[in-house]
């Protein structure tokens, strides 16, 4: 599989839904016939958690490990630490022994390509690589961005997030310039709206309007449901935790959006062009 996409989803800001949309991503395109890996790069694990696995602390092997098998050239197998999950995605988990990788990494020659190194090794066997980045800005997110194709930003229509988003685009760019030209931003996904909420509708609205400059903020709107959150505790996709829901529904649609690589989404007018 020559095609392979790999997919840094990224926001150094927690709470805006970001390994929610990792998982329902990584399902939704398991539902669409694709070979899907989600690597999860935070050492709190909340994705290893929501892909089913109750106590990730406990694991033998997890991203940790391989990490630090590559640190000291040692070899191991294609499948090592790599689990597959009930819904279909091959998982490489995390727990919080990634912490003290990330500390390792800071003294390592070519320490923002240790994940690359891995990532090289089994892209080939996939359609898709997700990467779930840690809410920092931090090694891991460093290495995430340097081994992915493009990036996903979700974000929450709260002024912090949006906010926020202009430091993380700065790094990306950063990374693009000195590490991984290759990089792109596939968009930004808006989660957790409550239309009910002028404030919220507005928010929506500005972020449309800041960052139409950059490639894309995905049409599909993520709503805010109870739903969502339960999806984590349940260690399921919301496909099968509530598939007849409207978060399904939108997750649905946000899957084909990145399937269609920008095809199926329109550009956004810039700043400038809004005010003329």
């Amino acid at each position: 599989m020559n095609n392979c996409k790999v997919i840094a989803i990224a926001n150094q800001k927690g709470g805006v839904g970001k390994t929610t949309t990792a998982a329902n991503l990584g399902a939704g395109l398991v539902r669409q016939g694709k070979k899907v890996m989600i690597i999860d790069a935070d050492p709190q694990g909340s994705l290893t958690l929501s892909l089913g696995v109750k106590n990730p602390d406990e694991l033998d092997s997890t991203l940790a490990n391989v990490m630090e098998r590559i640190v000291e050239d040692k070899e191991f197998e294609s499948g090592f630490a790599v689990l597959r999950t009930d819904e279909g995605i091959d998982l490489m988990p995390s727990n919080i022994e990634l912490s003290g990788i990330e500390v390792r990494l800071v003294n390592e020659m070519s320490r923002e390509r240790v994940l690359k190194t891995y990532v090289d090794t089994v892209r080939d066997k996939y359609d898709y690589i997700l990467i779930d980045c840690m809410p920092s800005l931090g090694m891991m997110t460093f290495n995430a961005l340097c081994s992915a194709d493009s990036v996903i930003i979700p974000t929450t229509p709260e002024f912090l997030s949006a906010k926020g988003l202009e430091q993380l685009l700065g790094t990306i760019n950063r990374v693009k310039r000195r590490i991984n030209p290759d990089l792109k931003i596939d968009g930004i996904l808006i989660t957790m709206v409550d239309y009910r909420t002028r404030f919220g509708r507005g928010l929506e609205s500005l972020i449309r309007q800041q960052y139409g400059k950059y490639p894309t903020v995905f049409n599909t709107v993520i709503p805010r449901s109870i739903r969502a959150v339960e999806t984590t505790a349940e260690g399921k996709s919301i496909y099968l935790h509530d598939k007849n829901g409207k978060v399904a529904e939108a997750y649905a649609n946000f899957t084909k959006e990145v399937m269609g690589d920008g095809k199926t989404r329109q550009r956004v007018k810039s700043s400038s062009e809004l005010v003329r």
